[in-house]
């Protein structure tokens, strides 16, 4: 045990966190996100049974945003046409508001084919149980 890191924070996990380097990426994928398709090239760890926020929470006690780029967390944009209300969006702006700041002007917004491209040259992929929807959050690391 350790102090003052957060329980939910697995020991593959917290290595995998240590492991990365500055402007290497996390995704935090909800529980629709294909995570070992799009992780066949980065490290996946399962989070079953966690919903993302009490995920990223956790992350961002320990983990650096990057303040070399304007947006070091990013969301994948809800489809043209899709209805689908994202209150999550809401969670994670008060979260990396609590953790960085710069506060919700560190979230940008990629377009879902972009975010699935850009989440296959992530270091790591957290397979979470999260059932909202348009949930995926990528985390770019910065330094201490």
């Amino acid at each position: 045990m350790l102090k003052n890191i957060p329980k939910i924070l697995s020991p593959e996990l917290l290595k995998v966190l240590c492991e990365m380097g500055h402007s290497d990426r996390l995704v935090i994928a909800d529980g629709n996100f294909p995570a070992e398709s799009m992780g066949k090239n980065a490290i996946v760890i399962r989070a079953d049974g966690h919903g993302a926020c009490e995920i990223l929470e956790a992350i961002l006690e320990v983990f650096p945003l990057d303040t070399y780029v304007e947006k070091p967390v990013n969301l994948m944009k809800v489809m043209p046409g899709d209805t689908v209300e994202t209150p999550i969006w809401d969670e994670y702006a008060k979260i990396v508001a609590a953790a960085d700041s710069r506060g919700d002007a560190t979230i940008g917004h990629i377009e879902r084919f972009k975010f699935y491209e850009e989440a296959k040259t992530a270091y790591a992929i957290i397979a979470t149980s999260e059932a909202a929807l348009y949930a995926n959050v990528m985390l770019q690391k910065g330094v201490i």
